[in-house]
């Protein structure tokens, strides 16, 4: 396996998936808004060609594939995908992030499947905030995943809370309480302006530095847990006194583009080299003209060779900074939703 790095230095390792567009859930900081325009279904990526991708990106050094959405779970017979990506052995961390919705009904065809590391977005443990902030009354179903989770053979289930000031900002304890009594770590996300927030703005942003304030009132000192130098990771993870971990993923008051080896390819083949990216490389088109695995591997490494993204640290530097797109901009181009991109 060659190793592809950027202008930065920066690895290609790591591959966000997007399998669908589609979502059952309707969350502020990712779709508020009542109508979508949806990608052509005649324009999403089989599964065929789905995994000639992956072994394509594996070859220039990806070994890091997580499956996201839209909810990747509403994309039909998901096994199977996830089957045929396990098969390749260069792929040595196959995940999912997943709202949980369905979660209970696939855990385990997904774990017999290859499916190796599960996360699931649970930003709130009260049912009446789930609905108000998602428009769901689903929030036992996100529960009963994250049990079925569990029983399918997920030792260390992840949970997702994106943080904002006035909706869960006081629920922090309590979710680390929960993850500690069913096997997981919470990652709380600072609250981001990238695609579908359209509501975004600063002052409902909860820093790093405020949760941690507010952690300590309950629990106490808390440690810093050094992370792996070769592997970084989005999520800077702390130990309370009890030994409990949890991570907190800072993009939006101190920004990890520096060490950032990530891109992520949207259901349609489109292929995103920062989640902040304007543009994107249409991988689908080639892919379907009869682009060889050559061809298609010399276009990646170009591409990724001259990468200078830094989108996150770009915008902490905007003054007057509001939500990134309106919501007339995100219609134009729907490749700029977040649940489009994938998170």
């Amino acid at each position: 396996m060659s190793e592809t790095r950027d202008t930065f230095g920066r690895p290609l390792a790591s591959l966000r998936l997007s399998v669908t567009d589609r979502c059952n859930m309707r969350c502020r900081y990712c779709m508020p808004e009542d109508d979508y325009v949806w990608l052509p279904r005649e324009s999403i990526l089989t599964f065929e060609e789905t995994a000639r991708l992956v072994g394509v990106f594996a070859g220039l050094g990806v070994s890091k594939v997580r499956l996201t959405g839209g909810e990747p779970l509403l994309r039909h017979d998901l096994p199977k995908l996830v089957e045929m990506i396990a098969r390749d052995a260069r792929i040595t961390d196959l995940a999912m992030t997943t709202n949980g919705l369905l979660l209970a009904k696939h855990a385990a065809a997904l774990h017999r499947a290859g499916l190796q590391r599960l996360t699931v977005s649970l930003d709130t443990l009260h049912p009446e905030r789930m609905l108000a902030f998602a428009k769901s009354e689903r929030h036992a179903d996100v529960l009963a995943g994250i049990t079925a989770g569990r029983a399918a053979g997920y030792d260390r289930i992840k949970l997702n809370t994106v943080v904002i000031r006035g909706f869960n900002d006081d629920e922090l304890a309590d979710l680390i309480e929960f993850g500690r009594a069913n096997g997981a770590e919470v990652r709380f996300i600072e609250y981001m302006d990238v695609g579908g927030a359209t509501r975004w703005s600063l002052d409902q942003v909860v820093s790093q530095r405020e949760m941690l304030e507010l952690l300590q009132r309950r629990f106490g000192p808390i440690a810093s847990v050094p992370g792996d130098p070769a592997s970084p990771a989005p999520a800077e993870r702390f130990r309370l006194p009890d030994g409990t971990t949890f991570g907190i993923i800072a993009s939006t008051t101190a920004p990890f583009c520096r060490a950032c080896d990530r891109s992520r390819v949207t259901a349609d083949g489109t292929w995103f080299l920062c989640l902040y990216a304007a543009r994107g490389i249409d991988l689908r088109e080639r892919l379907r003209c009869g682009a060889t695995d050559e061809a298609l591997a010399a276009l990646i490494a170009a591409t990724w060779r001259a990468r200078t993204d830094r989108g996150a640290e770009e915008r902490l530097g905007v003054r007057e900074r509001g939500a990134l797109y309106p919501v007339e901009s995100l219609r134009a181009d729907p490749h700029r939703e977040m649940h489009t991109r994938g998170g």
